[in-house]
């Protein structure tokens, strides 16, 4: 798994109406962020973005799978699929599809935070264990 600088940069021009988008290598391949949030993938010069069971149908009507690699027990897929080679040459779909991405790492990013409920639990009291001593 690697990834070219020319790839790269290709995607930082393609995605800038996006909003502030961070490229960080990781594993020989990178992860885009938009915002702080992660939602594309790149493996060899090969764009995945996130997709979720709604949004993954969109993948397959294209023939597209999602990105996986070899786990110790085989292999695993991951929830990032393989964006079409043609958003490539048509940027406002690319902007489109990418804004998807974005929405559905937000909506999974805010199901795996707990919500906060704004009681605050109050602190146990501890007990020493020394006998208190009256004189």
């Amino acid at each position: 798994m690697r990834v070219s600088a020319g790839f790269l940069e290709q995607l930082r021009e393609l995605l800038a109406a996006l909003g502030h988008v961070t490229i960080k290598k990781m594993f020989g391949g990178a992860s885009i962020y938009a915002d702080g949030i992660l939602f594309a993938l790149v493996a060899d010069d090969v764009l995945y973005l996130k997709a979720d069971q709604v949004t993954k149908a969109r993948f397959e009507a294209e023939g597209l799978g999602p990105f996986t690699y070899e786990g110790k027990t085989g292999p695993v897929s991951m929830p990032y699929w393989r964006a079409p080679d043609r958003l490539f040459d048509e940027p406002d779909e690319m902007l489109e599809w990418s804004r998807e991405a974005c929405a559905v790492a937000i909506k999974a990013k805010s199901e795996r935070q707990p919500k906060k409920s704004g009681t605050k639990t109050a602190a146990p009291q501890v007990r020493s264990k020394k006998p208190s001593v009256k004189r």
